[in-house]
């Protein structure tokens, strides 16, 4: 019992909520933000919601589970995906952000996507907030979030999903990791979104092995503490779940390795990206139940 006690993940923290522009709130324990893929490819559910109707039928399904936030992506980000063009990207989530709104309309929506030019049209079509796993990458997409009031969402990774598996390297991922955030969110600033405005991911998965995983997500309390900004974290299905699980699992099958971990770490977060939003919100209910702390924010983002 001491050595949980004395675990920064295992033990009771305090919550925290950040006020954010256009009336929002993040908070921590944790919140959670369903998946909606509009892609052909991506590593879990490629082509479950290319229909627009698939991806509000999803949405309404996650949002009755349980999530505050709904991401919703036009490319796939998994190790060794190819880029998609802008036009592509447009024609797989407008529609989608329609068919949401239409049968959601006050769904919190975010726009997971690196181009300016899909994040103004999807802020204009109703998404509150960019995902940008890219961290800006495109010079024009912090200006576009600015001008929108939106929130933004900015991700370390360590070279493009096309090559970030390709042997990563760290001096120390979490010394490298916290550096690299702090200076986009200095860029961001200075191309004039407020630091409220920002979300902060470290990427996990993304140019990562499993033991760089496992160190950033110790490091979590310390990255909250340091930034004193909202954490996402997207661990949903990833690979790496089933190298720590020490067997075969094709990514459906991982949900039960992730929300062990989802249960560990939610406490320092504002935000957790999942596929699986009933099985994370029973799984960080029952973690927060042993912690004294309470569960997973229902109104966490909430206007």
């Amino acid at each position: 019992m001491a050595v949980i006690e004395s675990h920064p993940l295992l033990t009771p923290v305090a919550p925290r909520r950040w006020m954010l522009p256009g009336g929002r709130t993040l908070t921590r324990p944790a919140a959670l933000m369903g998946i909606i893929n509009v892609t052909p490819d991506s590593f879990s559910d490629g082509g479950d919601c290319l229909a627009p109707a698939l991806a509000a039928e999803r949405a309404l399904r996650l949002t009755t589970d349980g999530a505050t936030w709904l991401d919703i992506g036009g490319e796939s980000t998994r190790p060794g995906a190819a880029p998609v063009a802008a036009d592509e990207e447009l024609r797989r989530v407008l529609p989608a952000i329609a068919a949401v709104r239409a049968g959601l309309p006050a769904a919190l929506l975010s726009i997971d996507t690196g181009k300016a030019v899909v994040a103004r049209a999807a802020l204009a079509a109703g998404a509150a907030m960019v995902n940008d796993v890219t961290a800006g990458a495109d010079p024009d997409l912090f200006a576009v979030v600015a001008e929108h009031g939106a929130l933004l969402v900015l991700m370390h990774m360590q070279g493009t999903p096309a090559t970030m598996q390709a042997a990563p390297r760290y001096r120390d991922v979490a010394d490298d990791v916290a550096a690299f955030l702090a200076t986009r969110l200095r860029a961001a600033e200075a191309a004039g979104v407020p630091a409220s405005s920002v979300v902060l991911d470290p990427g996990i998965g993304f140019g990562k092995t499993v033991e760089h995983n496992c160190a950033l997500l110790r490091a979590l309390p310390r990255l909250a503490s340091e930034f004193d900004r909202p954490l996402l974290v997207g661990l949903s299905r990833k690979a790496f779940l089933a190298r720590l699980a020490g067997r075969e699992l094709p990514p459906v099958e991982r949900d039960g390795a992730g929300h062990v971990i989802h249960a560990a770490i939610a406490a320092h977060c504002a935000l957790l990206r999942v596929h699986d939003v009933a099985g994370a919100a029973t799984a960080c209910r029952l973690a927060a139940a042993l912690r004294g702390d309470g569960g997973p924010d229902s109104a966490g983002g909430a206007p």
